[in-house]
């Protein structure tokens, strides 16, 4: 059973989000000892939450699949968190800028899993094989943190700063190309901002959801049946502003857009 300090690190980051207020980080202002573990029961307790309220899982997404950002944030594997369906805006739509703290976009690939996927020992070949589609998306993250200054421990609390999403309309069958050559595009306003490939996501990105479901297993638990997961960023991430026009491009996956409004 969670300890008293970790509901309140999850009560502290929900508030945060709910009252759309940047906070200090967890490890400044109530446990600086903080440890992954416990980031992680935080993170559950947050999730769980959201879930009594009514809201409903769309999938896990992964966090720092990036080796460099391995090194930066001293860390040797990803992190994960959880989308909800309050957080899905639609392909072309609107992201109310007051409904976030200091939002940013990045460029990903999500997966559209079509049979369980119980780890350990899961490897990138066998999640394309339980993959039934793969489509574009653009994540916009918002750390609930002071000028997205966190540790490790930090982010993982936050629910791995997972704010809102927006999927493609695209879906594409994942043997129908290599999609660590998949190419990515990042535009705001008209100007490219941002260029990746899938190959920045630990290789491949199905790599990224096979380490999902071995994380996951240590837990007991398993990716699921339906469940769209965001695979990690092929872009870095670009801040937003009202009045801003967002498109990503991707190779053989098509187009996702969407503008910011007050």
């Amino acid at each position: 059973m969670a300890s008293e300090i970790i509901k309140q690190i999850a009560d502290y980051l929900v508030a945060a989000e709910v009252e759309k207020r940047e906070v200090f980080k967890v490890t400044k202002t109530i446990k600086p000892d903080l440890t992954v573990e416990e980031a992680y029961q935080a993170q559950e307790i947050l999730v769980q939450k959201k879930l009594d309220e009514g809201h409903r899982i769309v999938g896990p997404k992964m966090g720092l699949t990036s080796k460099a950002k391995w090194d930066q944030m001293g860390v040797s594997e990803p992190i994960y968190g959880y989308v909800f369906d309050y957080m899905l805006i639609d392909n072309g739509g609107v992201l109310p800028f007051s409904d976030l703290i200091h939002p940013k976009v990045e460029a990903e690939i999500a997966f559209l899993i079509g049979e369980d996927i119980e780890g350990p020992g899961i490897t990138g070949a066998q999640v394309l094989a339980k993959t039934e589609y793969v489509l574009p998306a653009l994540e916009i993250i918002d750390s609930r943190y002071e000028n997205f200054n966190f540790t490790h421990m930090d982010v993982i609390a936050d629910n791995a700063s997972t704010s809102r999403v927006v999927f493609g309309n695209t879906l594409r069958k994942p043997s129908e190309f290599d999609l660590e050559l998949v190419g990515a595009t990042l535009s705001i306003n008209g100007q490219i901002k941002e260029l990746g490939a899938g190959a920045a996501v630990l290789g491949h990105p199905a790599n990224a959801i096979a380490v999902l479901a071995n994380m996951l297993a240590r837990k007991g638990e398993k990716i699921k049946k339906g469940e769209i997961i965001l695979s990690g960023a092929l872009t870095s991430a670009v801040l937003l502003r009202v009045g801003d026009f967002i498109s990503g491009k991707f190779d053989g996956l098509g187009e996702v857009t969407f503008s910011v409004g007050e």
